[in-house]
């Protein structure tokens, strides 16, 4: 989810709560891994955002990457403050977080991977919304494990990637995330994926990317290769 980042938000968290979901996770320590963000990533959250404004009398000036100062009232233009903002977003995810639609390819793409890979969802959703999040990812056809994050998702990763001796895949659309990845895990292979074209033209690749894209057939098409370059060849 686009929003404003300082320095000090790229640093490695980890909470009781998110340390006790990734341990529960099942997973396959020889088996490749992919780590996926939801919004912006598999689940269209900006398309979604306008529609929920537009519902509520507001709408979205897409000028920068960024949510807050690009929010604007629908009968003046008048630009919401941040504090308003997080108070919409806060009743977007509570009433709209199963209206989302899948980013088209997202679902065929991993289905695709899964068959050599396993998949989860790392998602800022707020704790509240996972339930519906869930329930979302499984009515979309990717009923993968949901891990709730709150804040950089660098310690996650690397935490996830302690438990892994085979390559490891993280995608997100924020820059910082990535960033954060990076500094904690130095052989993930970092894709940059924003969903929305309009947003992905207002920022560049984030540093250290191996990919920058807005659709799953290059997104699929990165992860496959590399797969078959570490010897994790396709079945059949």
């Amino acid at each position: 989810m686009p929003k404003t980042f300082s320095p000090k938000d790229i640093q490695p968290v980890l909470t009781g709560d998110i340390r006790a979901q990734l341990e529960a996770l099942p997973l396959q320590a020889d088996r490749p891994l992919i780590v996926t963000d939801a919004d912006e990533v598999i689940a269209q959250f900006i398309a979604g955002l306008e529609i929920f404004l537009t519902r509520n009398g507001f709408w979205l000036d897409l000028q920068s990457f960024a949510i807050s100062g690009n929010v604007k009232r629908a009968d003046d233009h008048s630009v919401v403050e941040r504090a308003e903002v997080q108070e919409l977003l806060a009743h977007f995810f509570a009433t709209d977080t199963e209206n989302l639609l899948p980013v088209p390819g997202a679902a065929d793409a991993l289905a695709a991977l899964s068959t050599r890979t396993q998949i989860i969802v790392l998602s800022n959703v707020p704790q509240p919304q996972r339930a519906a999040r869930q329930r979302w990812l499984r009515q979309h056809g990717m009923d993968y494990p949901l891990i709730a994050n709150s804040g950089p998702k660098g310690a996650a990763v690397q935490h996830l990637r302690s438990k892994i001796a085979a390559p490891v895949f993280f995608l997100d659309d924020l820059p910082p995330n990535l960033t954060s990845v990076s500094e904690l895990v130095d052989d993930a292979h970092l894709l940059h994926f924003i969903a929305d074209s309009r947003l992905a033209a207002l920022i560049g690749p984030a540093p250290g990317c191996h990919l920058h894209t807005t659709n799953w057939d290059e997104a699929h098409d990165y992860i496959a290769k590399a797969l078959d370059m570490a010897g994790f060849a396709a079945a059949g």
